[in-house]
């Protein structure tokens, strides 16, 4: 009886459907074990980021809003995401026996989401590394932020901010494996097993996306940076590396241009560098065009018409003085300043950031030239070295992520041009707008403010057309009554140049010049006002009578007709006569000043001048007739006493002293010029 009765328990512990029913359970418990820890971790992972961002970001204010941007990156896009996967894994727990399933599929809709926000927090983990390493250079600084992270997170010990950094791509990392774990304790012919084998692979696919994605971004990190290196540092950057791998490249490149290799072609890549192109130039252009409205703004900022006496009281001409000084020192500065900040400066960062794709399309003509000679190598030789895989690598992974990313590019910044723009003309319409309610009031006030728009214009049509003529005609009449042009003294140490010029051609050829005269031809020469010139022909080599062959003493060439005068000589000239030989055909001077004797002017006379005299030359002043002027000095440096240093006006040069006269004792009804 003991013995059947042993025997008996024993028989059904080991019949088939026991052992079926409690492997079958053995298998449910480790399933809902594994489901567990999925579900229980990503619960505690969630709570880790929600202190990350909203506790201890917060607290770190002694960094700056930089640091803290690259630091936690897009952590927030991180627990968006996470959020609603917790919430729907959660939701699996009412549904045990479709529980397994439901996650599978859960991971596989989730999937582009997880790898889009993982693949940015990812790629700038390193940069964020960068700047937790610049902080433990600094004591008390690291001080301060492990003092707020062990206040918040106990358990991230010594670590501080590197323990919070890795938690993300530790969590990326773990999917696949708590899928896996799952799957394992998941019977083969379950309906769930296929589902959770392609979350699985598709998780895996995710990591290794990642991956490829951050190593895409340190290459084109390398290649982005647009490097001003002066000439010798290029030259010291030259080895024989590189002059090997730039020969190579131009000797490609040569070949394909002769035709004897073929040319990879990508319509993809090449349509997007297309466009790319075109946004660049759109981007050019547009600030070149802006950079000049901003100096021509600037031009027409600094004039102040009604600042002019226009020696018109009331009327029309005070409202537009007042209209155009309240639109000038309110309206234009303010419209200007935001023309700055709205438009020009975003447009100078949008040209800045194009400088980034622009080196790497660059750097990938560069490495494709690398690529087809090592795809020739591989067809001829079937092998490459380490560095050859390399550069065969590095541009994959430039083509991969700007055929990736140009498009976005391309997008983002044709939106940004157009905010631009619509933000220019909005600045427009807004400065219009303000520039006419402030003229209403004015505009109401005018005489003609009641008149069409094309009645308006003839209006004003006529007036400047009556006003033209006007100013014409007083032109004209005050031409008639000009007096006769002062013929200018003789520049200092020309005396004998003259009576050169005056022995050898006679006094009927000599000519003074009236205006200075720069030469623009070979044969042209350069002559100063009051220059003595002796006529050789009154016309040149092609019959041209307004260019006339003159000999300054020492040089001769061809000056314009209309800037000399016939030479007047002076009495004190007369005595030259007889040595300039049998010329009588001196012209008739008007009565000239006599000079006051030297002798006679001590320094500090006050003297007037009789006639107004224009200064050539910065050791010269201007006068004017009428003018009181003070003697310095009766004679020049060299005792010449033809030229006198005076002081008019607060400024001292010198001037011809036959224009001089000495002013008479004061007159009742003051000083009036010698006839």
């Amino acid at each position: 009886m003991a013995d059947c009765e042993a025997d008996e328990p024993s028989s059904r512990t080991g019949s088939p459907d026991q052992e079926s029913q409690v492997s079958e359970d053995r298998w449910s418990l480790h399933q809902r074990l594994a489901v567990r820890e999925l579900i229980d971790t990503e619960v505690s992972y969630l709570h880790l980021l929600r202190l990350c961002a909203l506790d201890i970001r917060s607290r770190l204010q002694q960094l700056p809003q930089g640091d803290l941007d690259v630091l936690f990156s897009n952590i927030d896009d991180i627990i968006k995401v996470n959020s609603k996967f917790l919430q729907d894994l959660q939701e699996t727990d009412s549904k045990e026996e479709e529980q397994v399933q439901l996650i599978g599929n859960l991971f596989l809709e989730f999937q582009e989401e997880l790898e889009r926000v993982y693949k940015f927090y990812c790629a700038n983990y390193d940069q964020a590394l960068v700047l937790v390493e610049s902080y433990r250079r600094e004591p008390e600084l690291q001080r301060e932020i492990q003092g707020i992270i062990e206040s918040v997170m106990p358990q991230a010990g010594p670590s501080g901010l590197s323990f919070l950094l890795v938690i993300p791509l530790q969590r990326i990392t773990k999917y696949p494996l708590l899928l896996q774990k799952i799957l394992e304790n998941t019977l083969p012919d379950a309906s769930a097993y296929p589902v959770l084998q392609r979350a699985a692979s598709a998780l895996q696919d995710v990591n290794t996306n990642i991956n490829e994605y951050k190593r895409r971004k340190e290459v084109a990190s390398k290649y982005t940076k647009v490097e001003q290196l002066s000439l010798r540092e290029r030259l010291a950057r030259i080895n024989t590396h590189t002059l090997s791998k730039k020969t190579n490249r131009l000797s490609h490149l040569l070949k394909q241009e002769a035709g004897l290799v073929p040319r990879t072609e990508d319509k993809e890549f090449d349509n997007l560098e297309e466009r790319f192109h075109w946004v660049s130039l759109c981007v050019t252009e547009l600030k070149n065009n802006m950079a000049v409205y901003l100096d021509n703004m600037e031009a027409f900022l600094r004039f102040w018409p009604q600042e002019c006496v226009l020696d018109i009281c009331g009327g029309p001409v005070l409202q537009y003085c007042n209209l155009a000084r309240d639109l000038q020192l309110q309206a234009f500065p303010e419209f200007k300043q935001r023309l700055e900040g709205l438009v020009w400066q975003p447009l100078c960062s949008l040209a800045k950031a194009l400088g980034g794709p622009q080196n790497l399309i660059k750097k990938r003509l560069d490495k494709l030239l690398d690529f087809e000679r090592l795809e020739e190598k591989q067809l001829e030789e079937g092998s490459m070295t380490y560095e050859e895989k390399e550069a065969w690598h590095t541009y994959q992974a430039l083509n991969s992520l700007l055929v990736a990313e140009l498009p976005q590019f391309n997008q983002l910044a044709m939106q940004w041009l157009g905010q631009i723009l619509c933000t220019f003309m909005a600045l427009q319409r807004d400065f219009a707008k303000q520039a006419l309610q402030r003229a209403e009031g004015s505009l109401a006030q005018l005489p003609h403010h009641q008149l069409s728009e094309p009645a308006f214009r003839k209006l004003v049509e006529d007036a400047l057309g009556q006003a033209g003529h006007q100013l014409c005609s007083f032109q004209e009449n005050f031409k008639k009554v000009l007096p006769p042009p002062t013929i200018q003294p003789l520049l200092p140490g020309a005396e004998r140049q003259v009576q050169a010029l005056l022995s050898r051609y006679g006094p009927e050829k000599l000519y003074q010049v009236t205006s200075n005269i720069r030469g623009s031809g070979t044969l042209d020469l350069t002559l100063l006002q009051g220059q003595v010139v002796a006529l050789l022909q009154n016309k040149d080599t092609k019959g041209n009578s307004s260019r006339w062959l003159v000999d300054t003493g020492g040089h001769r060439g061809y000056v314009p007709a209309g800037r000399l005068e016939q030479y007047r000589v002076v009495p004190g000239e007369e005595k030259l006569r007889g040595q300039a030989g049998p010329h009588e055909s001196f012209r008739h001077l008007s009565p000239e000043p006599t000079p006051v004797p030297v002798s006679s002017v001590p320094t500090g006379t006050q003297m007037v001048a009789v006639y107004p005299f224009v200064a050539r030359s910065s050791h010269e002043v201007s006068l004017q007739a009428g003018q009181s002027v003070t003697v310095l000095e009766a004679q020049d440096k060299k005792g010449n006493p033809e030229w006198s240093l005076v002081e008019v006006n607060g400024q001292r040069g010198y001037v011809p002293s036959s224009f001089l006269a000495r002013a008479p004792s004061p007159a009742p009804w003051g000083w009036s010029l010698p006839s």
